[in-house]
């Protein structure tokens, strides 16, 4: 497989979506990330790919949120059904064509139906689980229960200020412009969209988490490298398109 470098990690995509094939908004979003070396993590991304790296490191991330208004096609997204508490656990990739994205090992939502489209139509890890979240002040509180495998997160955080500019390694934990996903035996990269992440810093106040390691992943040691929070954006997807060559 030919592979070229990975592209500039750019605050908005480098590939507008022009016919959006899905939409959601993501809200009141926690990012809690962990250096990982590449090597570790290389066998559990889709063919095709690598793991993406900043200065030589690959991260895991763990990602609860509130998700609202999914929905097939431009809009406007569902009200109810759209709309549950998501936690995703995901590593970061880049393929032969440079594009950088992100590879899903488990995505828990509290909404059957989205779980089965999720499962069924994009092959997506999703897992249906009990979740919830609550803001009292500028502390969030995120818990997940996993009905089956058994495993559970909870996260505490409290919102701090405003990033008038994001570090490098901020932008490139945040600034993802598609997703990797192995789709029938190939392995396919779904492009999105969204306006520029509003972030904010953040300070753990508490974590207690086993859905990194039952992903597969290593188990974190230590805190995070990085904690983020943000009040959200919408988000437009475009058309799923399958590499070409295979790893």
């Amino acid at each position: 497989m030919e592979t070229v470098p990975a592209e500039p990690i750019t605050p908005s995509t480098p590939r507008p979506v022009r016919w959006p094939t899905m939409v959601q908004g993501w809200h009141e979003l926690t990012f809690l990330h962990w250096p990982v070396e590449p090597e570790r993590v290389a066998g559990l991304l889709p063919a095709g790919t690598r793991p993406d790296t900043l200065d030589g490191v690959t991260y895991v991330g763990l990602v609860p949120f509130l998700m609202r208004g999914t929905g097939f096609g431009p809009g406007p997204g569902l009200p109810y059904l759209g709309t549950f508490c998501e936690t995703n656990v995901r590593l970061y990739s880049v393929d032969g064509r440079g594009r950088r994205g992100v590879v899903f090992k488990s995505l828990d939502a509290t909404r059957l139906l989205p779980v089965l489209a999720g499962r069924l139509g994009f092959r997506l890890p999703y897992i249906w689980s009990a979740m919830r979240l609550r803001r009292e002040g500028d502390v969030i509180t995120y818990t997940c229960r996993r009905r089956r495998p058994a495993a559970a997160s909870r996260a505490v955080v409290r919102i701090g200020p405003p990033i008038a500019e994001p570090s490098p390694l901020e932008h490139f934990l945040t600034a993802r412009w598609g997703l990797h996903v192995t789709w029938h035996g190939r392995t396919a990269h779904l492009p999105n969209e969204h306006p520029t992440w509003p972030l904010h810093r953040a300070e753990l106040l508490d974590l207690d988490d086993g859905l990194v390691e039952a992903a597969g992943l290593p188990a974190p040691s230590g805190p995070p490298v990085s904690v983020l929070w943000s009040p959200g954006v919408k988000v437009r997807f475009g058309t799923m398109e399958l590499l070409r060559h295979a790893r």
